[in-house]
């Protein structure tokens, strides 16, 4: 797992042949004239300005709003590796809305020593609110972002899971519409998988879990913070290809215990709301105060069980990175089974002993905050100067519990349109979850691209692209 390690390109195998799964992309790749992908990926620019396919870099001094890049060459899944791939993603999920309900309600899990108290009590994420309350059908966590990497060609790991409000959806649609728009024969040469019906899976499950009193047409709304959020464009994607509303919190207001909704006519009542917006913006009354995004008496609605709110307050607790390296035992404790995928090796920087060694060895790990999240504030040792590595040593010291460390992994890497041409680069994979009354897992999800030659972060917001994901079908 170190640096070091040989790469595994996913294209070919260790003797240096194409792998089964990429034999007619090898083939047609090597058929194409030359220039062919430099003209395919200046139409796909032209389709993504066109849509508006942005996302905002928070901190740049030049201008905010940038298009996603987009790499025209797909990555492919076997349907073996995703049989196991999305039997793992099942059996993750599935526990951490097992653990979600446990620490806000019984608290078997600490009462076993399986993990620590002050861990969950003392931790930002947690939401005391959330005590003894229990959602429509048990599920916490309603749409899940998993992100996985790959060292080998059975090794794959979770890197985190985003059960708060991931994102990234609306590019894996909009990657697969470009493809199938520019290349309709390499389509009609592989059996792929399809995604397209993911908006109303999304909208089948956030109606699965409406209040009873919905009475089976139930009012969905997707609630943003507005125009000037990263994903703005997702928010106004998912809400027209579902036929929701799309509102702000000014749309809404609670009356008699109950969500309504703003309209032309006359106010309507909402039975689920699918929130773009964190915690502490949701409800003025209830946590931050001074907040303009969220609607006054929402939470007390929610606690009364006249609206649903996807995802629940309080589930940023199973993504917190400080309890990631307890997920392992999280899964064991609540399905009995020994985990599917397994997690990269943690250090916790609250621990002295794992602090002692992270920052005797910052050269040759990563380390992340532990609410972090868009590559930001994080330190990947290899690639950084002395000068970072010595700031970021006092930084540490200052605050260990805010930070956790993993090996630096060797991502695998796939073929990539570059300027020279086709060149391996290093990726990772977010498959989508939707929970309500089923789990239902959309095959593939979000490819991930370093661009830059050696690096190792494939975040949009650091410089990296997409990819479309292709899953074969037997």
């Amino acid at each position: 797992m170190a640096a070091e390690r040989v790469v595994f390109n996913e294209m070919l195998g260790l003797d240096g042949t194409v792998r089964p799964a990429y034999a007619r992309l090898a083939d047609w790749l090597d058929k194409q004239p030359k220039g062919f992908l430099s003209r395919k990926n200046r139409e796909a620019e032209t389709i993504f300005r066109r849509l508006g396919i942005t996302f905002a870099v928070y901190g740049a001094q030049a201008a905010t709003e940038r298009l996603i890049p987009f790499d025209p060459i797909p990555r492919i899944l076997s349907a073996g590796e995703w049989r196991r791939l999305s039997a793992g993603i099942d059996q993750r999920v599935r526990a951490l809305n097992a653990f979600l309900h446990d620490i806000y309600h019984r608290q078997e899990i600490i009462r076993a020593g399986r993990i620590p108290a002050d861990l969950i009590i003392q931790n930002a994420a947690f939401l005391p609110e959330m005590v003894g309350f229990t959602p429509a059908r048990r599920v916490y966590s309603h749409i899940i972002g998993t992100d996985l990497v790959r060292v080998g060609e059975n090794d794959f790991y979770v890197l985190e899971d985003n059960t708060r409000t991931p994102s990234g959806v609306s590019y894996m649609l909009e990657n697969r519409e470009t493809m199938m728009r520019m290349f309709p024969d390499l389509f009609q040469m592989h059996r792929v998988a399809p995604i397209e019906h993911y908006p109303e899976l999304l909208r089948q499950t956030l109606e699965s879990v409406a209040p009873e009193g919905a009475n089976g047409d139930p009012t969905i709304c997707i609630l943003t913070p507005g125009i000037y959020n990263s994903a703005y464009f997702e928010h106004a994607f998912l809400a027209d290809q579902m036929g929701v509303e799309l509102v702000e919190g000014r749309d809404l207001f609670v009356d008699n215990g109950k969500v309504w909704m703003r309209t032309t006519r006359k106010p309507k009542q909402v039975d689920v709301i699918y929130r773009r917006i964190d915690d502490a913006f949701l409800d003025p009354l209830t946590f931050r105060p001074d907040s303009m995004l969220g609607v006054p008496g929402l939470f007390d609605a929610y606690r009364a069980g006249t609206v649903t709110i996807c995802n629940a307050p309080g589930t940023g607790i199973a993504d917190d990175k400080a309890i990631y390296a307890y997920v392992p035992d999280i899964i064991e404790f609540y399905t009995g089974q020994k985990p599917i995928l397994n997690n990269v090796p943690t250090w916790n920087c609250s621990r002295p002993d794992d602090l002692a060694y992270v920052l005797d060895n910052l050269a040759d790990i990563v380390v992340k905050e532990v609410h972090g999240s868009g590559g930001y504030g994080m330190l990947i040792g290899p690639t950084a100067s002395k000068r970072e590595i010595a700031a970021f040593r006092e930084i540490l010291k200052a605050n260990p519990t805010n930070y956790i460390a993993q090996p630096t992994l060797a991502l695998s890497a796939c073929p990539t349109h570059v300027a020279s041409g086709v060149a391996p680069r290093h990726v990772d994979l977010r498959p989508f979850v939707l929970i309500g009354d089923q789990v239902r897992i959309t095959p593939g999800g979000l490819t991930r691209v370093a661009l830059k030659n050696g690096s190792l972060v494939v975040n949009s917001s650091q410089g990296g692209g997409t990819k479309d994901t292709w899953v074969l079908e037997d």
